[in-house]
């Protein structure tokens, strides 16, 4: 799976995404290859980091680690 950060471009009546060479060699993509796409744009996209820290757990996430280990012991 690939997940690349593009900016939509112009091009005639159409618009388009660039994929970087390196992303697509990775990915062993290569010319008429067909692909599915899924599109969020970036203001619409939810982030970890947008509500990192926003919830209070009531227990200490240390102590719930150490009973999730404990479980796997």
């Amino acid at each position: 799976m690939l997940e690349i950060e593009t900016v939509v471009k112009e091009w005639g009546n159409s618009v388009g995404i660039v994929i970087p060479k390196e992303k697509a060699l990775r990915e062993e993509l290569k010319a008429n290859d067909r692909v599915t796409i899924l599109l969020t744009k970036e203001s619409d996209s939810l982030k970890v980091k947008d509500i990192f820290g926003s919830v209070k757990w009531r227990t200490p996430i240390k102590r719930m680690m150490d009973e999730i280990n404990k479980e796997f012991e």
